[in-house]
């Protein structure tokens, strides 16, 4: 099983687009995995950003979006329905979208090891620009001031996995137009606040160079650094 993870920014893009692309390197992996194709696949850690977009998990529900289908259209964003874990978030300009598809046996993980590292990645990102982050014990991804009632979440995670081959991964605010969860109940959550590196540090953020970093601790946490 091969170890190696090739990285892409696919910069901005169209979330159909990107899923598309996702679920085909997915079936890759998995088809070569039952034996159905030849060689060995690689892994993959995918970065972009996508237009305004809402995203709903397939065990999410519909009522935590606010907006009708004519205020969607008024505000230009778009709305899925996914196949990946957690419940409705939003993506858009500023934010870190990534999507590692991994075929977790090569790391020798399992799934909630899998998101954990994710959750570390973010945790060690922020730690080096001077934001203290955590986790929340009944929520997956990274959280600010846990244990409070000004708890806040600043990085959404949800995943797909089959065979241990994973897609979806997270959404890391950076520089993130926040105003834009106003509209839905993030997460499900109706008395939890979000954030962004931009509001927590009072400034604009290099994107790329949270970037380079982000994608060095992951690659790094699974051994590829």
């Amino acid at each position: 099983m091969s170890s190696t993870v090739i990285y892409k920014d696919l910069g901005r893009i169209e979330y159909g687009e990107a899923w598309a692309y996702q679920e085909k390197l997915f079936r890759e992996i998995i088809d070569r995995k039952r034996g159905q194709s030849a060689g060995e696949a690689p892994n993959y850690l995918l970065f972009c950003e996508h237009p305004h977009v809402y995203t709903l998990g397939k065990s999410g529900s519909e009522a935590n979006l606010l907006l009708n289908s004519q205020a969607l259209a008024e505000k230009g964003v778009t709305f899925f329905r996914t196949n990946r874990g957690g419940d409705i978030t939003y993506h858009g300009p500023g934010q870190i979208v990534g999507y590692p598809i991994l075929n977790l046996e090569s790391f020798g993980l399992g799934i909630r090891k899998y998101i954990e590292l994710l959750e570390e990645a973010v945790i060690i990102l922020l730690e080096r620009y001077g934001v203290t982050a955590g986790r929340l014990d009944t929520a997956s991804g990274v959280w600010l001031d846990v244990g409070t009632s000004a708890a806040r979440k600043i990085c959404a995670i949800g995943v797909r996995s089959s065979r241990f081959v994973t897609m979806h991964g997270f959404a890391f605010n950076v520089n993130t137009d926040l105003d834009y969860f106003s509209y839905i109940n993030p997460c499900g959550f109706v008395d939890k606040g979000v954030t962004s590196m931009e509001k927590e540090l009072g400034a604009d953020q290099d994107i790329e160079a949270v970037k380079i970093a982000l994608k060095e601790i992951i690659l790094q946490l699974l051994g590829k650094g």
